[in-house]
Order: structure tokens, then sequence, then C-alpha cells
């Protein structure tokens, strides 16, 4: 199968089946310390951040889905107008495909040209520096949608399940610090739904990563798409929930890496979700799959979610006390224990 056709499967299985991990997020677990005195006007909550040096107009990500093929085309399209139209900042799926087949670039370059504005990232997976990738093909990823930064993704639980699996990661953090000193925009780290422990996030920092994408267990299930590519998904199904769930990698990535900002995502799928996760230290929540699932609708279907996700963002801010994202630092998170509830801020 080409990489072309693996990608529009693993579009199509995110549609069609059931790929959400069986672990939850944990973020059930928290809440937002309520105030009846917000000394505010719900009117005037401002969600408007940076991200890298870079404006936003929320502090919400469409997470890294895909390109490389018609149908990625399709929703690439979709989702920049998405971007454009809310201020969002916007991922891209892996550009190895059109390192591979330059015809294919227009199919990532698209959305630049629909959200010119917007904050854009590229996209690599880390495995493929062990594989002839360079800082030559880092750069162009970069210019590709002319990005303000390069997302790496590690997918290692994907990549050897996967039928054309590239499973050599050995000595990987080197060249990830190599590549973090010679490009001249900003590297992410990104996990891809099983999260980053503690020891990862001192290990990234260390390597010179700017930012880091927790993305733990609660979302899309990366094990079970690739389950339903397989002839024998009894392994797939076993590491459907294997990793770290999203809240408490946010917790222990923050508590290690208090000035790497951070992106939570796994399983973020409303307005509240994204407001623990500002309580807990991310700077930014990103969302796949229930962008996706919209925009396979219709654009309109996909800014109605949106709207939603942002109204909801905004009441739970100005029932925290919280006039705007910065104002995050000051709002209590609970988390509920056996028998009571424990102020959470001492994890930021």
């Amino acid at each position: 199968m080409t990489i072309q056709a693996r990608k529009d499967e693993h579009i199509r299985i995110c549609l069609e089946h059931d790929v959400q991990s069986e672990v939850p997020t944990g973020f059930s677990s928290y809440t937002l310390e309520p105030t009846a005195l917000p000394e505010s006007d719900a009117r005037a909550i401002d969600l408007t951040t940076t991200f890298l040096g870079h404006a936003l107009d929320v502090p919400i990500l469409i997470s890294s889905m895909t390109g490389g093929s018609p149908l990625g085309t399709r929703f690439n399209t979709i989702l920049a107008q998405a971007a454009q139209t809310y201020g969002l900042a916007m991922g891209v799926g892996s550009q190895r495909v059109a390192l591979e087949h330059p015809e294919l670039e227009e199919t990532f370059s698209v959305v630049r040209k629909i959200a010119p504005r917007r904050v854009l990232f590229a996209n690599l997976g880390a495995v493929q520096l062990n594989y002839g990738r360079g800082i030559a093909d880092c750069l162009r990823c970069v210019e590709m949608i002319e990005a303000q930064a390069l997302i790496l993704h590690f997918n290692a639980l994907q990549e050897v399940l996967q039928l054309e699996g590239n499973t050599n990661f050995s000595g990987i953090l080197k060249k990830v610090s190599s590549l973090c000193r010679q490009l001249p925009v900003p590297v992410i780290a990104k996990e891809v739904g099983c999260g980053f422990s503690s020891q990862d996030a001192r290990r990234l920092e260390e390597a010179g990563i700017s930012a880091i994408d927790v993305a733990g267990v609660g979302g899309t299930s990366w094990s079970a798409i690739e389950g339903y590519r397989s002839s024998d998904a009894v392994l797939h199904e076993r590491f459907r929930s294997w990793g770290i769930p999203t809240a408490q990698s946010l917790v222990s990535v923050r508590t290690v890496a208090p000035h790497v900002p951070l992106i939570a995502s796994g399983g973020i799928r409303s307005g509240q979700d994204i407001a623990k996760s500002l309580a807990l230290g991310a700077s930014l929540a990103g969302i796949a799959l229930p962008f996706l699932k919209a925009a396979a609708v219709s654009k309109e279907a996909l800014m109605r979610f949106i709207e939603t996700l942002v109204m909801e963002l905004k009441i739970a801010m100005f029932c925290a006390g919280a006039r705007s994202v910065a104002d995050f630092a000051g709002v209590s998170c609970l988390f509920c224990g056996k028998n009571s509830w424990v102020n959470a801020a001492t994890a930021r």
C-alpha cells in the first residue's frame, strides 16, 4: 500500500470505527474551583494568548491530522478555513509523504494559502531522523507551509504495530538535539496518544525542545487504528489504552519542566477540558478527532462545534474568575481524592 493510500485509510478508519482509548483522560478527576464573585463582565472575557511568541485569538490548536492525498487536501482546506476564521493554531499531518513525492506538497501548502495570518506547525516523525531525514528535510517541511514551528512527533507504539512501521529509535535524542540547535524555528515534541513521562520531559528539555505536546491516553488510539488495518488485531487491542492519561502526563511534565510551554492534547472534548488544561499549566489545548468528524459533516458543522467550545471555555473562565488566559495562573484546579478535594496548583 502506498503512503498516500495509507493516509486516506487512516482517515476512513477514524470516521467509521471506534478508535477511542478505553482509559479516560483524567480530567474528570479535576474541577475548577468556582467563584461566586467573579468581579468581571462575562462579555469581556479575553481569550487571546501567545504561543512561542505568536499571537492567537483563542488557546486552541487544530492538532496534526492529515495531508498527502486528495482526501487529506479536502480536510486540510476545511480545517484551515476554521483556523483562519477563529484565530486557532493548526498543525498538519506528517509531511514525510511530500518529501518522498514532491507533487503532493500542495496538499499541505494549501493551509497557508487559506490561513495566511495564522500560526501553523509543520510536522515530521522523529524516527525519520534515523531513516535518512535531516535538517534540510525539516527545513523543507517548514518552508512548505511557511510554518512558525516544527512538530516532531514521537509514535513508538504506532510504528511497532504498523505493518509498514519504522522501529529504529536508537540514538534519536542526540539527533533531536542537533536539529533543535540548527533549525531556525522552534521544535515542538509531540506524542501521539501515549503521553510523555516526567523523565521524557527532562530529556527533551535538555535536548533543546522549545515546547511539548503531551498527547496522552484518553483520545484517539493509534493502536486501535492500526488494529483495523491488521488481519490479526488481538495484539493491537491489548495496547489500545497503553500510556499515560493526558491530565497525569500534563501535571507530571509541568512539574519537571516548569518553563517549557505545553500543549494539552489527547481526549480534549469540551471547553471545560480546555479550561482545566490551562489551569494545570498548558498554554494551548489541542483537538483532532472531534474536528475531523465535524469537518466530515460540513464546514458549517465544524464552525458550530468550535463556537460551542469557545462559549463553554468563556463560561468556565468567567465562573472560575479568570478574565483572561493569563489569569489561569491564579485559578485553582482541584483534584478529587478518595475523601476530599485537594488543590492541584502545586503541580504548576
